[in-house]
C-alpha cells in the first residue's frame, strides 16, 4: 500500500513528499504510517532529509542516501514557505565557474537554518536578511526549477561571505572564470543590496584579475558614495599593511589565484 503510493508519486515525476499528505491518503494511525515509511527509509528507497519531509530515491541516487539537493531544496523551501536561492560556490557551479566542484550545497535564506546531512549529500544555508532582494535566475533540473543568484549576485555574495568559500584565493580563483558572465551595469544596479564593503573588494579584485572595464565602472560607482576604509580580508588585522587609495582597502593579506 504504502509503496503504492509511493510508486504513483514517482510515475507522476514527484520525488518529495509530506508525512501529512501520507496522512491524509491513508486510513491508518500516524504511529502506523511513520512506522511504514521507516521501513522504507531503511530499504534505501526514501530518505528524510528535513523532519516529515521524505524524499524518494531512484536507484541511481541510493547509495549516496539521498536525491541530488537541487532536486529537493526547491520542494523543502515550498514546504517550509520560505525564501531562498541557491548561491556561492553552488551558484557558480551553476554558471560554470566552480573550479573545483563544491562539497556542500549552499543555500541562502532569509532566517537562520540549520545544515542538513542526508546519506552524502551536505546543505548549508547562509543567512542573509534581504535575501528576497537579490536577483536570481531559474535553472532546469529533473525534478523541477531551482532558484540560483544571478552571476552579479553570485560575485558579490562570494566576496561577501568569504570564509564559507575557502578563501580569498578560491574566491578570486572562481571569479576569474565568472567574470565573463557578469554584466557591469547589471552590477552596479543590484550594489546597493550588498554592504559597500563587498562592493570596494569586488573592484580590487577585479582590478587584480585585470577585468579593467569591470574594474573602472565599480570604481566610479565608488567614487560618488565615498566609501570608508575597510581591510580587504575581514577579521584579520590591518597592521602594517598597504592601502589601496583607488579602493580606500588595506590590503592585509595577499591573493594568489589559481589561474
Amino acid at each position: 500500500m504504502y509503496m503504492e503510493i509511493v510508486d504513483e508519486f514517482a510515475a507522476q515525476g514527484r520525488y518529495c513528499f509530506t508525512f501529512a499528505e501520507m496522512v491524509e491518503r491513508l486510513d491508518s494511525s500516524p504511529v502506523a504510517i511513520r512506522s511504514a515509511l521507516n521501513r522504507l527509509k531503511k530499504k534505501g528507497v526514501l530518505a528524510l532529509p528535513y523532519q516529515e519531509f521524505y524524499v524518494i530515491l531512484p536507484p541511481e541516487h541510493r547509495s549516496r542516501g539521498c536525491l541530488p539537493p537541487q532536486q529537493f531544496i526547491p520542494h523543502l523551501m515550498e514546504y517550509l514557505g520560505e525564501v531562498y536561492y541557491t548561491g556561492l560556490l553552488s551558484a557558480a557551479e551553476f554558471h560554470g565557474a566552480a573550479h573545483h566542484r563544491p562539497q556542500v550545497f549552499q543555500v541562502v535564506v532569509a532566517k537562520a537554518r540549520r545544515p542538513i546531512e542526508c546519506g552524502q549529500v551536505r546543505v548549508e544555508f547562509i543567512f542573509r536578511k534581504n535575501a528576497a532582494d537579490i536577483p536570481t535566475e531559474p535553472r532546469n533540473t529533473t525534478a523541477g526549477i531551482v532558484k540560483i543568484s544571478t552571476p552579479e549576485a553570485t560575485a558579490l555574495d562570494l566576496i561577501g561571505y568569504v570564509r564559507h568559500c575557502a578563501g580569498l584565493d578560491n574566491v578570486a580563483t572562481v571569479l576569474a572564470e565568472l567574470a565573463e558572465k557578469i554584466d557591469i551595469n547589471r552590477l552596479i544596479e543590484i550594489a546597493d543590496y550588498s554592504p559597500v564593503a563587498w562592493v570596494q573588494r569586488l573592484g580590487y579584485l577585479l582590478e587584480l584579475l585585470e577585468e579593467y572595464d569591470k574594474a573602472n565602472l565599480v570604481s566610479d560607482y565608488l567614487q560618488s558614495i565615498h566609501p570608508m576604509q575597510t581591510p580587504l580580508m575581514p577579521g584579520t588585522s590591518i597592521k602594517g599593511a598597504k592601502k589601496s587609495t583607488r579602493w580606500n582597502i588595506y590590503i592585509n593579506t595577499d591573493v594568489e589565484p589559481d589561474l
